[in-house]
């Protein structure tokens, strides 16, 4: 079997523990909430917190990667949010809760960025798509696997030793991955002479030299990177209200039980599960048969179209599995976006594969901030949720039209007649 695909496998559980240890909190809501006697409004900014230093550690982090390699930086990355799963546990009161999670986030912020640049050094072009879907399907079933292990967990040991326990296993993959990966498959003892050849002839061809990484401003001040982080924006806003208000609205608006709400809770992040694999799975056949613009482009739309039903659906429905059904197909939708949204970051950015895709993904978290303060606060303003589903499904619109503006195949390397840098 050749060693890039064991190095998927590898990536993919890498993505799961992540979400696993991500999601868990919003299991543990009311257990943390009567513990310290906390408002909604306090859970919202709670939650929200962890995004906003997800978001702002992004471009830092992706730029480390591209420095340093996805060796290292992905060691460090795993180990520290280990170590502040942890700290999630100790917490004593609502200021070191929030403290716990805006650290935890700004140390989880360099792993996705950091797998854009392993796909980049590991990956033919043709491969990227099928890659990144399976990547992220990994970050959503472990999402999903959060609802009832955490349930599980919290029953068994408390919500406290549920998080120490979720952080041990977390560093031990640390560990794992410092001494199984290595940066280029040039490097790699099990990489046989025919696949490192077939890797190096078929991969993007990108400079070798540290020093030609794109500056930030140069990143920042281009429209194809604006373009990617609305898009973003808009894509998250959708799937992290799944991944933070998701289990409490569904249990307190059919009345369910734990167990029967983080079961019903799985399934619109195994819809994303899905919607990764057959959009990265289209991302390739695409681009062998009509090109990286249509490659990139087409699934791109038709997620965000079925997300933005999905949600409005969603609304019309009386009863939990109805919701959760297009719930999941909104879900599915906006997941079918990340493998186009990430192997355009990549196509782009090149040897700044890290520093780009972290840029978009900085966007994107400040969409899943905005998720996590915006539906307490419409919901309270208006006495319902449908406000903020509303909300959603407008962004959802709005991404398809940017995509109708990407251009994966201008690279950032050149300066429109606007004089902004294509």
């Amino acid at each position: 079997m050749p060693t890039r695909y064991l190095l998927v496998a590898l990536t993919f559980c890498l993505s799961l523990l992540l979400y696993i240890d991500r999601a868990c909190i919003s299991v543990a809501k009311d257990d943390v909430m009567t513990e310290f006697g906390l408002t909604s409004g306090q859970w919202g900014w709670a939650m929200a917190i962890f995004t906003l230093g997800y978001a702002l550690a992004q471009t830092p982090t992706g730029t480390l990667a591209d420095r340093s390699g996805p060796r290292i930086m992905l060691s460090v990355v795993v180990f520290l949010w280990s170590v502040l799963t942890v700290v999630t546990g100790a917490v004593t009161n609502f200021i070191s809760l929030m403290i716990a999670r805006f650290v935890f986030g700004a140390a989880e912020a360099g792993a996705f960025p950091g797998l854009a640049r392993a796909t980049l050094n590991w990956y033919p072009v043709s491969e990227r798509g099928l890659v990144t879907g399976i990547n992220f399907s990994a970050s959503r079933l472990g999402a999903a696997l959060a609802m009832p292990l955490m349930t599980a967990l919290i029953a068994w040991q408390g919500w406290r030793n549920a998080f120490y326990i979720l952080g041990g296993m977390g560093i031990v993959f640390a560990v794992a991955w410092f001494f199984s990966f290595r940066d280029d498959p040039t490097e790699h003892p099990l990489v046989s002479d025919e696949e490192r050849d077939y890797i190096v002839a078929n991969r993007q061809k990108v400079s070798t030299n540290v020093d030609d990484i794109i500056p930030f401003s140069k990143i920042i001040s281009s429209r194809s990177v604006w373009l990617a982080m609305v898009q973003y924006f808009c894509s998250n806003f959708t799937f992290f209200f799944c991944l933070t208000w998701l289990f409490p609205w569904l249990k307190d608006t059919y009345n369910l039980t734990s167990v029967n709400a983080s079961l019903l809770c799985s399934l619109p992040f195994i819809g994303g599960a899905i919607g990764n694999w057959s959009s990265g799975w289209l991302v390739d056949f695409l681009f062998v048969r009509r090109g990286i613009i249509f490659s990139r482009r087409v699934p791109a739309i038709i997620g965000f179209s079925l997300a933005a039903v999905g949600l409005y659906l969603s609304l019309q429905m009386t009863d939990a599995i109805s919701t959760i059904a297009f719930l999941t197909l909104a879900v599915l939708g906006a997941d079918m976006t990340l493998s186009p949204s990430w192997s355009y970051c990549v196509d782009i950015g090149g040897k700044s594969a890290g520093a780009v895709s972290g840029t978009m993904n900085m966007a994107g978290n400040i969409g899943a901030f905005a998720t996590a303060i915006a539906y307490p606060y419409l919901k309270s303003w208006y006495a319902s949720p449908e406000p903020f589903f509303y909300l959603a499904a407008i962004l959802n619109l709005v991404a398809i039209v940017c995509w109708l503006f990407i251009r994966p195949d201008r690279p950032l390397s050149g300066t429109n007649r606007e004089g902004m840098v294509d």
